[in-house]
């Protein structure tokens, strides 16, 4: 019985549930995450981040 229906209707996979309460970096305002991107808010690490971002951002001006 299995096997024909298989068969005649197919198998369906279905995908993993889809997470859509997905957060951020824990950051919910857009002004928050502003001055985290940017190291403004006194963190070294995200001062050094902001840096090697600009680096990236600037790599194709050089030429």
């Amino acid at each position: 019985m299995d096997i024909e229906k298989i068969i005649t209707e197919g198998i369906v996979f279905k995908g993993c549930r889809s997470s859509n309460g997905k957060k951020e970096n824990g950051i919910k305002t857009k002004a928050k995450k502003k001055s985290f991107i940017t190291g403004s808010h006194g963190s070294g690490s995200a001062k050094m981040k902001a840096e090697y971002r600009q680096r990236r951002a600037n790599r194709h001006k050089n030429g």
